[in-house]
């Protein structure tokens, strides 16, 4: 007998601990990609980000002016007019990172290597803009650029405070363009499975069509057995009281239960109703005769008789 393996208490936990991590991260998949599925929402949620980045950085200097008794009467809009043109800088620099990430979008797997470049791109737009504001504030506070003055007091500088939130705010976007570059390859990828489906769906409903309008075969029950006949073997099928006689090349004969005109809506082409009695498969029809009462003349030499209101249809298919 089995033994049944008891769930200790760790198991337990773990498992608990799984399933919510399950859910949470199903539940901000959900949340986020939702909210990054439109090109609007994506853009409002840059824009409020690069908002809450500039207001937290501009309070931050704020505080330590104030904490520090740096200056006298500066306001927050006063700060923020100071630094206005490094975030300029920022944005224009930004517009390579979505390129990067456009770029990036068309890979089809994501690796550690796909993370690393990533981050490393991201430091070295950070760098840049490090070099460049520390250059702008050299030539407008107009000193004369010392490469160990540069390096020592505005590299330096500008590293601890730029870098940190510069590259909180790459990432931030960089985490926001990935997943929307992704959500517009998959919607593209949706339009194309749709637009397949319907051509699919097209075909299958048009063959459906001509398989429903040409039957291929007979199912005729024989006893407690049922006897599969291909219509391309019949030769003519003959009225018989609430039945049919199905008459087949090799000479042998089945009764079906079914009526001729069942048969001739099913039955299309080469089978014809030649008489109130008979449907005539006219491949095997050799000749026509009218006189003195319309009979047609099957390759096994049998003639079935033909009803003068069939006559018309008999003549235009021979025709």
């Amino acid at each position: 007998m089995p033994m049944k393996r008891k769930r200790t208490p760790l198991r337990k936990n773990s498992l608990i601990k799984a399933s919510f991590k399950e859910a949470f991260l199903l539940f901000f998949r959900m949340l986020f990609m939702k909210s990054i599925s439109n090109p609007k929402r994506s853009l409002v949620i840059i824009i409020l980000l690069l908002i809450m980045a500039i207001a937290f950085e501009t309070f931050q200097q704020l505080f330590y002016i104030r904490k520090y008794d740096l200056a006298q009467g500066v306001t927050f809009f006063d700060v923020l007019k100071a630094q206005a043109y490094r975030w300029i800088l920022w944005l224009l620099l930004g517009l390579f990172l979505f390129r990067y990430a456009q770029r990036q979008s068309i890979r089809k797997t994501f690796g550690f290597g796909y993370f690393l470049k990533y981050g490393l791109f991201i430091i070295f737009l950070v760098a840049v803009n490090i070099v460049l504001i520390s250059i702008l504030q050299v030539l407008l506070h107009d000193n004369t650029f010392e490469l160990v003055l540069f390096v020592n007091e505005y590299l330096v500088f500008f590293i601890f405070q730029k870098a940190p939130i510069y590259i909180l705010g790459y990432s931030a976007i960089a985490i926001i363009l990935h997943f929307y570059f992704q959500n517009e390859k998959l919607h593209i990828k949706m339009q194309e499975l749709s637009e397949i489906k319907d051509v699919n769906l097209k075909l299958y409903n048009q063959l459906k069509l001509k398989m429903d309008d040409k039957t291929s075969i007979l199912n005729i029950k024989i006893g407690n057995k049922r006897k599969i006949i291909l219509v391309e073997d019949i030769v003519w099928i003959e009225a018989d009281d609430y039945c049919v006689k199905v008459h087949l090349k090799d000479g042998k004969s089945y009764t079906m239960r079914s009526s001729l005109k069942t048969l001739e809506d099913k039955l299309q082409r080469p089978f014809i109703r030649v008489h109130r009695k008979a449907i005539v498969n006219m491949k095997m029809a050799s000749e026509l005769s009218t006189s003195p009462s319309p009979l047609l003349l099957l390759k096994n030499e049998l003639e079935i008789p033909v009803s003068r209101s069939y006559l018309g249809k008999v003549r235009s298919y021979i025709s």
